[in-house]
């Protein structure tokens, strides 16, 4: 069943309209009496039934509110420096199937792509419309929210007031603490995740990491991909402190 997400509350009576409405109308050429799934900004799901269409919007009358368990237990945030090309489009894609909360692109020392002002609002834009049109697909009902890009060295000294979550970086110069490890002693609401780009961390961003009380975590013996760490970081995540293979 189609799912989408609606403003506000869920109500008796609701509308969905925007791009929504016009691809409902245009594209799936919806019709009365077709049934949808809601999400409200609570997360709150229903099924529906359109009743009607005016120019700009689909009216919808509430049938059943519905109880779901597609949300992870814990908060699973990734801080991910910004790789070549396109991959971000494909991190921030899966990082919504794997129950991630929320995406915060990051410009750090050996991050290839430099974008401006401009560029960079147009890329969150880009990577919010890719995890929206992801939780429709995968059947979740909490919003991804993608964060303005920040720097590095901006974004580090934030950590140290979040006492309910802890923060790893995932570092080719750790050798002696494995993520599963890790993850075993903690117990925690939120994780964050810090993945770098293609070239890694500079030694100085590692040391600075670590005085902001970022603590540094193994992948294990290869070395991954920008993309292909993310994705681990987070199935390990999700494997040890959420839900994935429950």
């Amino acid at each position: 069943m189609r799912r989408l997400f609606v403003p506000g509350e869920l109500a008796a009576t609701m509308r969905i309209t925007g791009p929504d409405a016009h691809h409902l109308m245009h594209v799936l050429r919806a019709r009365c009496g077709q049934q949808l799934t809601v999400v409200d900004e609570a997360g709150a799901a229903a099924r529906t039934e359109i009743t009607g269409f005016t120019a700009d919007r689909v009216e919808l009358r509430l049938l059943e509110r519905l109880t779901e368990q597609a949300e992870s237990p814990v908060e699973l945030v990734l801080a991910q420096c910004l790789p070549k090309g396109d991959k971000m489009d494909f991190i921030v894609q899966k990082a919504v199937e794997l129950g991630a909360t929320r995406v915060i692109p990051l410009k750090s020392a050996n991050c290839v792509v430099k974008y401006d002002g401009k560029k960079q609002a147009a890329r969150q834009e880009k990577w919010q419309r890719i995890a929206d049109e992801a939780l429709k697909q995968c059947g979740r009902s909490r919003h991804l929210e993608v964060a303005p890009v920040m720097a590095l060295d901006e974004w580090l000294p934030l950590q140290a007031a979040d006492a309910a979550g802890a923060v790893f970086m995932c570092y080719e110069g750790e050798a002696q603490r494995p993520l599963r490890s890790y993850l075993q002693d903690m117990d925690c609401r939120r994780y964050t995740a810090l993945i770098g780009p293609e070239g890694g961390f500079s030694p100085a961003e590692a040391e600075a990491a670590i005085q902001a009380g970022v603590q540094t975590v193994s992948l294990g013996p290869r070395i991954l991909r920008a993309e292909t760490a993310a994705l681990a970081a987070l199935t390990v995540l999700q494997y040890e402190k959420g839900d994935l293979g429950n």
